[in-house]
């Protein structure tokens, strides 16, 4: 079998149907669903599968949902296959999906995480206060230069490092809105604002931060037993001790995706397998290297279809 390497993906994945050829084909899939609904205490599979959109896209829903929806399909592939991955990384809340893929979070504790996870951050800044825009064409240092003119005394910083050119920022709704003008004006370069509902990764979620400690405070980690890669660092975990502070701190610190990959690059996986709902990180990897082949994972056919590159 060819070196496998594990991604996770993060909120904006979601779309209702999801996870439901997993939890109708695989026995082991579908005690991730029913393990969900347990500890959340509401039937989140019926969520994934059927909607409403409204209430999916609640950000104390979404994050719960997608963690399962890949923990499904990874527990799937472990019934399949005998797969030894040689490193994980998650792009935000898929972080929490590649520590549980390596032993350092039971699933059980990394659910009802996530779902207060997306509830603090949602809770950090009152709708409206905050928002998030893509800006396409320019480089990390010329998007800090651009926070740094745009905030005007407000918070405004880079938010999610995602490939060569495609930088999201974070902040006050204002200080975003006037880093979109500037970038408008600017030929060849593009800003879109994000349809997200709060700033995530910037100094605004603090307050989130702060509260997730206090959820983390009786959740034991376990010892990885394959390397995962920080947002917060864009390295390697050093240990299961570092577990919960590089959590707190992801989410007021930016993602740093690129370097993320590339550092996972590094280590020679022959194909990366992004494991639950949409394609958004292969098209991000195919961005940042072409040399390492990805294959999407998130129902039957996307694995039957993955089975064949192995």
């Amino acid at each position: 079998m060819k070196k496998v390497a594990l991604v996770f993906p993060g909120q904006g994945s979601q779309y209702v149907g999801m996870g439901k050829d997993l939890y109708d084909r695989s026995p082991a899939a579908r005690q991730v669903f029913l393990e969900a609904n347990e500890v959340l205490g509401y039937d989140l599979a019926s969520l994934c599968f059927q909607g409403p959109e409204e209430d999916l896209k609640l950000t104390a829903n979404t994050q719960p949902a997608i963690l399962t929806v890949a923990v499904a399909a990874l527990r799937m592939m472990e019934t399949d296959r005998e797969i030894t991955p040689l490193a994980a990384a998650g792009h935000s809340l898929g972080e929490y999906g590649a520590l549980v893929a390596a032993g350092g979070l039971r699933f059980r504790d990394a659910v009802r995480l996530v779902h207060l996870r997306g509830k603090f951050m949602q809770e950090a800044v009152p709708v409206g206060v905050g928002a998030m825009a893509a800006i396409m064409g320019l480089s990390p240092a010329e998007v800090e230069a651009l926070c740094r003119e745009a905030a005007q005394g407000e918070v405004l910083s880079p938010a999610n490092f995602n490939s060569p050119g495609q930088i999201a920022v974070s902040g006050h709704a204002t200080a975003v809105k006037r880093a979109v003008e500037i970038v408008s004006k600017q030929a060849g370069k593009k800003a879109v604002l994000l349809p997200v509902s709060a700033p995530f990764h910037c100094p605004l979620m603090k307050p989130a931060a702060e509260r997730l400690r206090e959820a983390f405070a009786p959740v034991e980690t376990g010892d990885l037993t394959f390397p995962v890669i920080s947002n917060v660092e864009a390295d390697a975990y050093p240990g299961k001790d570092r577990i919960k502070e590089l959590l707190f701190r992801q989410v007021d610190h930016p993602v740093r995706w690129e370097e993320s990959m590339r550092k996972m690059a590094a280590m020679g996986p022959e194909l990366v397998l992004e494991t639950g709902p949409g394609k958004v990180l292969s098209g991000l990897m195919r961005r940042i290297s072409r040399e390492v082949p990805t294959a999407n994972v998130e129902d039957g056919a996307t694995w039957e279809k993955a089975q064949g590159l192995l």
